[in-house]
């Protein structure tokens, strides 16, 4: 029988800020992947799977009802929405005869846990980690009786009643076959170091890894973490503090192009872009798998940190609903259906699908190698590996860790090319205004820069880059509630003196983008699309540009092609969505 490391457990983590921000930032990283709607007190990440005739999801059922919603993250969504719907074909009975039912919703990890505080549309959840169900308890015990921490808060009193694992991946560094033997794969081991030396010498190397509002970007963050401090458990404050730590970090995230998608958008991404994109990304090891069974062309290797790695663990998990005033119970037959749903994903005819699907099964005695397994097809995986496992700080320690990422990582300059033409009269430029503010809410610390190019027939106002410390937050704050919608859209005479101003600052330290938004057609400006492209080439320093075009007269054509000789991304949203957008940039980064 085959051996393999398991995975240690998750445990929790919880910034020290409000719960209203960790609201709105879990709600921008997840927009980029899809829309939003309005339900149960807060904006959640919407897209329900019609597993069966009677799929719904909302806050009210009926007192015996046996139909189970369960929100689950983007990544494992395609391949739950596969076994939810094995499962509702069996259609297995209550035993006073109500058919069990899963209809599955998606959200972000961090959408999950908030919308979970209160009256959440659904019953159940799987996140890609139980990090996300110890944050869930953590922010469930402060808004209770604040008394309780961590493992410490009663079994009564907790929000999650049942949970199970059925599926882990470890995390690791996915790259291109041809980078990865550039970098000395398969002969020895990397790590973040060598990322980081390949990235130093060669400035067109390119890698990312997603914000710590992901799974996979707080646990790479961790490891960064636990390699700077020479260790492979046992992380402290004290520790993840020292300034050899932190200076280590700070090494590799210097080289780190963005942060902020989550791999199910990066591999869109790679299969448009292919290697212009990117040349490695941290990822779970199953989209190394899936990419290579899915796609012809390259194949990606994972790489396994020579340092050690975490795991994502992707638990099922059973709320404890109805201690709210008005919010309905979880019902006897809806438990019932948890627990037939859980028994059947960890059966080992289902447990051989997940590892199929590039998962490893969380049933340990299934073989990794075994003939069919994905592991003895590929030597882009390795089933022996990561050969260290890295050991889960307490929440304490991840608090710690993920707030001082957010210093130690790359800064930014950015500048929000805005469109107040006359088309953007009434409640546009309002809707604009409340998201610029929105923005510029979302950045912590001073160490990142903003700048607005507001433009009409012209340039109509310019503010440099400035740093946001609490005044000139004020300051600028102010002169986006003075913004007043006339003339044309010379959007690309705009862009092109944003991109001017960004290259002259020559801040090779820092992430350089542009954000543009109009809701119109390019009708005057002097630059073309060409000059544009140019000027980009002329810079000595990489600079990115994302288009956000809103409305039918948006036009999607020009906003496109910007955004891709900008090596970013345009996005179309109605005038509902201009906020939500605008807060995708700020974990962008």
């Amino acid at each position: 029988m085959s051996k393999r490391r398991p995975p240690t457990s998750a445990s929790a983590r919880r910034r020290n800020t409000s719960i209203a921000v960790v609201i709105v930032v879990l709600i921008a990283a997840t927009m980029i992947c899809g829309g939003v709607f309005l339900g149960g007190g807060v904006w959640f990440f919407n897209r329900v799977v019609d597993t069966g005739p009677t799929a719904d999801v909302t806050p009210a059922w009926a007192p015996d009802s046996a139909e189970l919603t369960v929100a689950v993250s983007p990544v494992m969504a395609p391949v739950l929405e596969q076994l939810v719907a094995e499962f509702n074909g069996q259609n297995r009975r209550t035993p006073d005869g109500q058919t069990m039912r899963v209809a599955l919703t998606v959200a972000n990890p961090e959408q999950m846990v908030a919308a979970a505080l209160d009256n959440p549309p659904f019953q159940a959840l799987s996140p890609d980690s139980s990090l996300w169900l110890d944050r869930l308890e953590q922010n469930w015990a402060a808004q209770t009786d604040g008394a309780q921490t961590g493992s410490q808060i009663p079994i009564g009193q907790r929000r999650v009643s049942e949970q199970t694992r059925y599926a882990v991946s470890p995390i690791v560094i996915a790259a291109w076959e041809t980078v990865a033997r550039q970098l000395g794969w398969p002969e020895r081991a990397i790590g973040w170091e060598d990322i980081q030396r390949q990235a130093t010498r060669d400035a067109n190397f390119k890698w990312n890894h997603p914000s710590t509002n992901s799974a996979a970007g707080l646990l790479a963050t961790l490891a960064e973490f636990y390699a700077g401090a020479g260790l492979t458990r046992g992380l402290t404050e004290e520790a993840a503090t020292a300034p050899a730590t932190l200076d280590y970090v700070r090494a590799v995230e210097a080289t780190v192009r963005f942060y902020g998608e989550g791999e199910e958008v990066i591999v869109d991404r790679l299969a448009e872009e292919g290697r212009n994109f990117l040349d490695a990304f941290v990822a779970q090891e199953r989209v190394v798998i899936d990419w290579n069974q899915q796609r012809r062309g390259d194949p990606l290797v994972a790489i396994y940190p020579a340092e050690g790695t975490l795991w994502t663990d992707h638990p099922l998990a059973l709320l404890e609903l109805g201690s709210r005033s008005g919010e309905f119970p979880v019902t006897d037959n809806q438990r019932l259906t948890y627990q037939a749903l859980a028994s059947f994903l960890t059966a080992p005819e289902v447990q051989q699908k997940l590892l199929a699907a590039g998962y490893r099964p969380a049933d340990l005695s299934i073989a990794l190698d075994a003939p069919g397994s994905p592991f003895s097809t590929s030597a882009a995986v390795d089933w022996r590996e990561p050969q260290t496992t890295l050991q889960m700080p307490p929440p304490a320690v991840v608090d710690v860790v993920q707030n001082f990422w957010y210093y130690t990582k790359r800064p930014t300059n950015v500048y929000l090319v805005v469109d107040t033409s006359g088309s953007m009269g009434g409640s546009k430029i309002e809707r604009t205004q409340e998201a610029l503010a929105a923005f510029i809410g979302q950045i912590r610390g001073d160490r990142d820069r903003v700048g607005i190019v507001e433009f009409g027939s012209g340039t109509k106002d310019l503010v440099p880059l400035t740093v946001m410390d609490a005044g000139n937050r004020q300051a600028l704050l102010a002169r986006i509630e003075n913004m007043q919608a006339e003339g044309g859209t010379a959007l690309l005479d705009a862009t092109y003196d944003a991109i001017d101003l960004l290259a002259q600052e020559d801040d090779r330290e820092a992430i350089n983008a542009i954000v543009v938004m109009t809701d119109g057609q390019e009708n005057e400006s002097m630059r073309s699309l060409r000059e544009i492209q140019q000027r980009l080439s002329a810079s000595a320093t990489p600079l990115v540009i994302f288009t956000i075009g809103f409305g039918e007269d948006a036009d999607e054509n020009v906003l496109s092609v910007l955004a891709q000789i900008g090596g970013g991304q345009f996005r179309r949203a109605d005038e509902t969505d201009i906020a939500e957008l605008y807060r995708i940039i700020s974990t962008y980064f």
